[in-house]
This record gives C-alpha cells, structure tokens and sequence, in this order.
C-alpha cells in the first residue's frame, strides 16, 4: 500500500511538471514543422572553400555527457533542462565516428588523436604514427610518422593554433605536432635510456621544433620545457613542479630564438601576463600554465587555463585575437580540450561543467565567424562509461537522486552512475546509502559498478557536429580519422586540393584562427 501511493505521488508531481504550452498537440506540430523547414533548407548545400576551419574536441564527451551537460545549462538557466540547446545542438549536421585503436576495442587518446587530426588510426598509446609502430619502441617509429591537419594548414599558409585546458603535451593535442611511440614522453626525463639512445625526440622538444611557426599555443605543463630541478615561476618551493628536462635546454627559450626576425613571440604563464599584451602586435604566443587540471569552482582566475578562467578570459580575449587579424590564406584553430576526460575518470560535477564551459567557447566562436567561410566541427575522441537514468521525472536535478529505490537493497541512488571506477563503494558489506553522504559536492564521486582506481573510457561510438562550408560531409556513421581528411577538403588543404576553384572561394572577410582546436580541450 505505501509503495503504491509513492507511486501516485511521483506520477501526480510529474504531471505538474509539463509545461502547459507542452499540454497542447499543436505545440509538439509547430516544432516539429519549423525543424522540418529547417531541414528542408539544407538541400542548399555550402560547397564555398572554408577559408577557415574550427576544430572543438571534448576529450571524453561521449553522448550521455552531451545530453546530461544540455540538461545542466538549461538548470544553470534556471530551466527544467531537457528542451535546453547545446550551442553544438545547432549545429546543422550530425554524424557519429568509430573511435576503436588499431590494436583496441576500447581506445585512448593518443591512438583517436592521431585518427581526427593525422587521418590514420593508430595502435593505442602511440602518436602521430602509422600502427607499424610499437608502444614503446623507438626503433619502430623511422619512416612511420604521418601529419596532421594542423601541418597541412600551415603548408597551405594558414595560421594555426592549438588551444588546451590540459598539458600542451597531453595525448589529445600533441597528435597535432608530435610523432611518439609513447604519449608519456612529455620530456626527455621521462624517455627509457634506449628511446634517447635510437634518436627519438620527446614531445615538449618536437612541439618547439617540429612546426615552429604555430601562431598560437596555450596550454598546461610548463614544466617539461625546463631543465631538470629548475623551480618553477610560480610554485618556487614545490619540488614537484620543477623542471624535468634532462638535456639542459630551456625550450621557451628555445622556442623564442627559433621565430623569423623582425616577428614579435611573447611567451606568458598567468593571465596577468596574457591581458597586458597587445595582441594586435603579437605574432606567436606561448602560455603555459602549471597543469591546468584545476576545479573548476576553485581559483577561477590563477591558472592560465582552468575551465573557469577559459570561459571568462580565454574565450573573449583570445578568440577575437584569433578570428580577425590573420593572413589572407585563412586560419586553423585546433581547440584541443583537455579537460573533460580527467574529470569524467575522477568526478561527473567538473566534468559536465567544463562541457558547459566548452559549449560556451563553441558558442562564442559561431558568433564572430560566418557559415559562408568557417567550417567548424565539434566532436570527442572516445567516451566513458558514464550514464544516467532511473526514471527521473522532467526536470530533476542532473546530479540528483532517481525518485525510487533499489528494489534490490533498499538504498537510494543517483541518477548519474558510472560502469566501474572509484565510486565503488561497500560499507558493512552493502552497497553505501548515498542519503548519508552529499552526493552533490564538487568531489564527490558517483557510485561505479566495478571498483577501479580510475574509471575507463568506453568504447562507443562519439558524435561529430558540423557547421559551415562542406558540413554536409560529416553525415552518417564514419571511421574517425575520416574527419581530418572532410575537413582538409572543404579547406582545400592537404590532398585535397584536385577540386578546388579560386572562384568558388567567398569573398566575405577572413575571420579567425582560433583553433577552434580548442581542442578544446582540458583542465
């Protein structure tokens, strides 16, 4: 009898949820016809030349992040949530992309890396190389190296930029300028005598010398551009922030002298640093943080680039900065986010508000650039084991309780549950009663099937969002690296060059290099 008026009371509460204006058919028809017109308009294909191309990549942002962090911009909004829109929501055109390895069913970053910018999967672990080489071993890497998107632009006189709220060395964004058997090769400190021995260069080196003339950088990881024990700029007294090099080089330095004469590189590390420049009279730019992996609800102005400082610094400074003085041969943005994926392993609540952070980017860069010439893309690398349910009714808090128990133990849960990771938990042999616990704090970590240290990826596919010039190529279910070699062929880059007609090129002004590879990436 008490089961069954729970039941009557969650259903009457329910009902008093839809919105009225939702109570009437016509409603549900209007929508339905006006998306139909939409998508009758897209029979007009863009087929201009993108003068520009945008690259979004949320590391770890599969599908069920997507729709749950749609359902927390709409709360943050004050709104039920689920009819809210992503800014990537409007994206006219969808696809999904397959993100296995070479050699794995469930991949990493470093092999998808090099499949969305390289155009050709790789085996897991390994970066910017063909799957003939072997994680770990340098003397299987000569002759298999492959480039990327990024390398083509800047072939075809393009600005480029990478922009991360991980380390600039991470996996996600080093496939746009490395070539590594090892994704954890950050510096020479953390090469194996054999690697440094067969001439293998780390990847803080090859970001200096491999493309020299990236016009933007900004990222974390600073230290690996530093001689071994070098204490850090900011962090003087923390041994653990110090210099890991252990050739000596100081590759900020290094990456000053390299630059053409006559062209101004300014390198920065705090946001202070960033804001007093007159970027109109910078040619390179290099920020790096500490290691951006910072809460997203902590010290929202320190490091250069934490997701909180990303959406009220970063984006309104540098992407004006990126879209509108370049070179008449057009740009590349390749926003690498870094920042989703090492918060969906450790903790949902950052996770889905960088996503929110990160929709904000995608939203701002679709405002000051033009369908006609900037062909952006919004995509993950892989996924998580990360999903939600438990028949919550319309409008329940994203990081709440379902409204029912476990018919089983008897113990409430949360919406949000994750496959395996951290959050298992078992206290006096049960499963722990998430009501004892507050379960909406920024650390908490929500309850996981399988107890691991860290949670995986997972293996599903991801989805590809497409906006401007050739969008209409990114449309079913592809293979992942198929989205460099789309992108290079609405841009005219690359290989991609046998259709091209100057004419067909719009006139509209340039507008930008952000990169869009703001890859965007990871905090």
């Amino acid at each position: 009898m008490k089961a069954l008026f729970i039941l009557l009371l969650v259903q009457l509460c329910s009902a008093s949820l839809v919105p009225e204006r939702e109570k009437d058919p016509e409603y549900w028809r209007r929508q339905a016809q006006e998306t139909l017109q939409n998508a009758l308009r897209l029979q007009h294909l863009n087929q201009n030349v993108a003068k520009n191309l945008i690259l979004f990549l949320g590391d770890g942002m599969g599908v069920s992040t997507v729709t749950a962090a749609r359902i927390l911009k709409g709360q943050l909004q004050h709104g039920q949530g689920e009819e809210s829109l992503l800014e990537m929501d409007k994206f006219p055109f969808v696809a999904l992309a397959k993100t296995y390895n070479t050699n794995a069913q469930v991949p990493d970053s470093a092999g998808t890396a090099t499949a969305y910018l390289c155009g050709v999967k790789a085996n897991e672990g390994t970066l910017g190389v063909s799957a003939g080489v072997t994680r770990d071993r340098c003397n299987t890497t000569k002759g298999q190296e492959v480039t990327s998107i990024l390398h083509w632009a800047k072939e075809a006189g393009k600005a480029v930029g990478i922009v991360t709220t991980t380390r600039v060395t991470h996996a996600t964004p080093s496939a746009a300028y490395a070539h590594s058997a090892n994704r954890d090769w950050y510096s020479d400190g953390e090469m194996p005598p054999d690697a440094l021995e067969g001439g293998c260069k780390d990847i803080a080196r090859q970001l200096v010398e491999n493309i020299p003339e990236i016009e933007v950088i900004l990222g974390g990881g600073r230290k690996y551009m530093y001689p071994k024990n070098v204490s850090d700029v900011e962090y003087p007294q923390e041994e653990k922030h110090r210099g890991t090099r252990l050739d000596g080089r100081n590759l900020v330095q290094a990456w000053q002298e390299a630059k053409p004469h006559g062209k101004v590189a300014e390198y920065v590390w705090h946001r202070r640093g960033l804001l007093a420049l007159n970027l109109s009279r910078v040619d390179f730019l290099l920020g790096e943080s500490l290691h951006p992996r910072v809460p997203w609800h902590q010290r929202l102005g320190e490091p250069l680039s934490c997701p909180g400082v990303l959406g009220q610094l970063q984006w309104p400074v540098i992407l004006p900065r990126v879209l509108l003085p370049p070179r008449d041969g057009g740009t590349l943005s390749d926003m690498l986010v870094g920042p989703n994926d090492g918060s969906i392993h450790l903790g949902m609540l950052q996770a889905l508000h960088e996503a929110v952070e990160l929709d904000r980017a995608i939203g701002l860069a679709t405002r000051l650039t033009s369908t006609q010439d900037t062909l952006s893309v919004v995509t993950a690398d892989h996924s998580h084991v990360f999903t939600f349910g438990g028949y919550t009714p319309r409008g329940n808090p994203i990081f709440g309780l379902a409204p029912m128990q476990s018919d089983v133990d008897r113990k409430p849960f949360t919406s949000i549950l994750y496959g395996n990771g951290p959050g298992y938990k078992i206290v006096a042999g049960e499963r722990e009663n998430v009501s004892a616990v507050d379960f909406a704090h920024a650390d908490y970590q929500a309850q996981s099937a399988v107890p691991l240290r860290q949670e995986t990826h997972g293996g599903e596919d991801v989805a590809v969002f497409a906006r401007g010039p050739m969008a209409h190529l990114l449309h079913g279910v592809h293979e992942q690296n198929y989205i460099p070699h789309a992108m290079a062929y609405a841009a005219c880059i690359g290989s991609n060059r046998g259709h091209c007609n100057t004419a067909a090129r719009p006139a509209t002004p340039l507008l930008l290099p952000f990169l869009g590879l703001l890859l965007i990436l990871l905090c």
